[in-house]
């Protein structure tokens, strides 16, 4: 009966234009009305308030990134990226021309950056580039293992030097900057909580591929490596998490870098005195037949695998860890 008259008295005021007021909630009936309740702020955690982006927008203001391969492609865009948003960036590349122009532009453009040149499976490259870190801007808060390259062969054919070449760019040299990175990431981290109760937020990310969680024909080596880092970036996450270090890893699909472009356009790197082609050959028809099989039908950009690698490094994933996210057009789901 009650609901009826509600009914009616709501068509009588929706035609008069006087709506009666609403009948409390059970809430209400309680509590009683919100304007006598007393408001609760919102609080926020130690560590969810360090993550959140400045007043000016920039999300990774006052950190420090360090980015292997940041000379070209993926890298180079994901350098320019964070340091759009307020890092710092230390620029590495096997290519020190490359590297150095890389930083003097983030310069140009207003932001901090160094470059160091060498190669990352170098013994002594991990301590050196996390020390050049630490010199130059005072921490390290973002480790991006991104450099590589591939160098392809079918299972029967592969070399031994192409197999230990894959396992070790791919695969120990991201796990050596991690380990060389301990003390300016977890261990200051720890300190942190010890003295103030909270750690300011760190993260690693690991760059993989869809050879590594799907596997690839003719790339069994790179495929292993890239399978590998996933493990890497799992066990690094569990035991670092505690310290508020998140470590992700990006498996890309098809990006257009020199990687995937035509082996016959001549682009090649020097490994342990050795010329490696870079490349897939008749990169032209490969792409027109695969990109058939991607829901997008097109080849990712160096630049929209940069604003995944900002994604995953910022603070709006402050709360995931220990993920793989695969940016591929939707090629795999």
């Amino acid at each position: 009966m009650e609901g009826s008259r509600r009914r009616l008295a709501v068509l009588a005021g929706q035609l008069t234009g006087q709506l009666p007021p609403a009948p409390a909630s059970r809430h209400e009936e309680l509590q009683g009305p919100a304007a006598q309740r007393p408001t609760v702020p919102l609080r926020m955690t130690p560590c969810a308030a360090e993550a959140s982006p400045s007043a000016s927008g920039r999300m990774l203001e006052g950190q420090v990134a360090l980015i292997t391969g940041a000379g070209k492609g993926i890298g180079e865009a994901a350098a320019r990226l964070l340091a759009s948003h307020g890092a710092a960036v230390v620029c590495t590349d096997l290519d020190d021309t490359a590297a150095q122009l890389v930083a003097g532009a983030i310069q140009e453009a207003g932001g901090r950056a160094v470059a160091v040149a060498g190669d990352v499976t170098a013994p002594d490259f991990a301590e050196r580039a996390v020390a050049e870190a630490v010199r130059a801007f005072g921490g390290l808060h973002i480790l991006v293992n991104n450099a590589g390259y591939t160098w392809d062969g079918v299972i029967h054919k592969i070399t031994p030097e192409q197999w230990d070449a894959m396992l070790e760019v791919h695969c120990t040299a991201p796990f050596r900057l991690i380990q060389a990175a301990a003390p300016a990431m977890r261990d200051a981290a720890k300190l942190e909580m010890e003295r103030n109760g909270a750690a300011k937020p760190r993260v690693i990310l690991n760059i993989s591929s869809t050879s590594g969680t799907h596997g690839n024909a003719g790339q069994a080596n790179y495929a292993t490596a890239k399978a590998g880092v996933v493990g890497l970036t799992k066990a690094v996450a569990k035991e670092w998490g505690p310290f508020n270090v998140r470590c992700n890893a990006i498996a890309f699909g098809l990006i257009d870098t020199r990687l995937t472009r035509s082996k016959e356009g001549g682009e090649s790197i020097k490994v342990g005195g050795k010329e490696v082609q870079l490349g897939i050959p008749s990169a032209d028809s490969y792409w027109s037949a695969i990109k058939s099989h991607i829901p997008l039908r097109r080849v990712g950009s160096a630049e929209e695998a940069a604003g995944a690698v900002l994604a995953l490094v910022s603070p709006l994933t402050s709360y995931v860890t220990g993920q793989v996210l695969e940016v591929n057009g939707g090629s795999y789901m």
